[in-house]
């Protein structure tokens, strides 16, 4: 297989079902953030070492390829057999669960913090801005676009990048810079 088709040099691309959009509109503006923010999260994977937080980021990118992959399903024809394109309330649950062991971890919150740290850290945070960029350009597309629970889980993931963020500079003995 090819990695170049020519079909998308007029500015469209095809969605899951087949239908041509231009490559601008929302519902592939909102998977290419999601792309964006998954190589974001290769890039923190790349600056750790092997541990908790790898293994669960990379969970995290298989994650974002299926709730790639409902985007660009409009008509919602991916089969409910095809597990691995599925996100669930159970997903979410284990995004919350993992905040909790990390908030538990870290010094509580007192005031707003700068964004930076280790570069792994710092990646983490660009990460968490970028995973807010896709979620906002999910509520653009509208109720009934996709499942709701997508949209939970964008959501619950830019609080779990802040939290890893702050867990990864803290480990590393990095004080937080208050604003």
């Amino acid at each position: 297989m090819k990695i170049y088709t020519r079909t998308g040099d007029s500015g469209d691309t095809a969605l899951f079902d087949g239908t041509r959009v231009l490559k601008s509109d929302g519902r592939v503006a909102a998977y290419g953030d999601l792309d964006e923010l998954n190589a974001w999260l290769g890039f923190a994977c790349a600056q750790l070492e092997e541990g908790d937080l790898v293994g669960q980021i990379q969970q995290i990118q298989r994650d974002l390829f299926a709730v790639g992959a409902r985007l660009a399903d409009p008509r919602h024809r991916i089969a409910d057999r095809v597990t691995k394109a599925a996100v669930t309330a159970e997903d979410i649950v284990r995004l919350e669960r993992w905040i909790d062991e990390y908030d538990a971890n870290i010094p509580a919150l007192r005031r707003f913090i700068l964004a930076g740290g280790s570069q792994a850290g710092a990646a983490l945070h660009v990460a968490r801005t970028v995973c807010r960029r896709a979620e906002r350009a999910m509520v653009q597309l509208g109720e009934g676009a996709f499942e709701i629970e997508l949209l939970h889980y964008v959501n619950r993931l830019s609080d779990l990048l802040f939290t890893m963020a702050r867990a990864v500079n803290h480990r590393a003995g990095l004080p937080e810079i208050e604003w």
